[in-house]
């Protein structure tokens, strides 16, 4: 609702959460003390710790790749291809189903898909269609082994081995798979509701 009203960004709605959590333990139910806060929040900092040092990592590929020159290299090999839409669509997403299990996705949107769009608008693709294909490549990849930053923190938090975490999340992984390949063969269930309201 605070997201909704413009209250709060859904960062700092993360927040209002955590806080409200602890009345809720604290004054309501009466189930978290005082006392245990602090464990609370060691564990907290740790787990988060272990995602940062993740992400930092990530940071670290971004600026290699970006260097060598590998995301305009990858946009070139695309565009020499002279793929149609479909074909285009298909290429597309398996390179960032394989950058996924690698790369953070936010390496991917600020190195790859800038280099991509002239080539989506040249070939006459609905921007906010390739957005939501784009988003559900990168949650994928969150979920994807080796890299899926989900899956680290997964581990972290309940203890789990990532071999075991990795056996577990694999028929979600395919399951989305087939839901994208759905969706770059049937382009209208993406762009069905904007059209009802007036989209073009």
């Amino acid at each position: 609702g605070g997201i909704w009203t413009g209250w709060f960004s859904p960062t700092e709605s993360a927040a209002v959460a955590a806080l409200w959590g602890m009345v809720l333990g604290v004054v309501i139910m009466r189930t978290l003390r005082l006392r245990q806060l602090p464990g609370a929040f060691e564990t907290s900092v740790r787990q988060m710790a272990a995602t940062m040092l993740l992400i930092a990592s990530a940071f670290v590929v971004n600026y290699a790749i970006a260097n060598e020159g590998l995301g305009a290299a990858l946009v070139a090999w695309i565009s020499s291809m002279e793929l149609t839409q479909l074909q285009f669509m298909l290429v597309v997403n398996a390179i960032l189903l394989v950058l996924g299990c690698f790369l953070d996705g936010s390496i991917i949107l600020l190195v790859v898909i800038p280099l991509l769009l002239p080539s989506v608008k040249a070939l006459g693709i609905d921007l906010n269609y390739f957005g939501v294909v784009v988003i559900i490549n990168f949650m994928i990849g969150l979920i994807s082994p080796p890299y899926g930053l989900v899956l680290f923190v997964l581990s972290s938090l309940t203890g789990a081995p990532l071999q075991k975490v990795f056996r577990a999340v694999l028929p979600f992984v395919l399951a989305l798979i087939v839901l994208l390949l759905v969706l770059v063969l049937f382009p209208q269930i993406i762009l069905f509701v904007p059209h009802m309201f007036g989209y073009q």
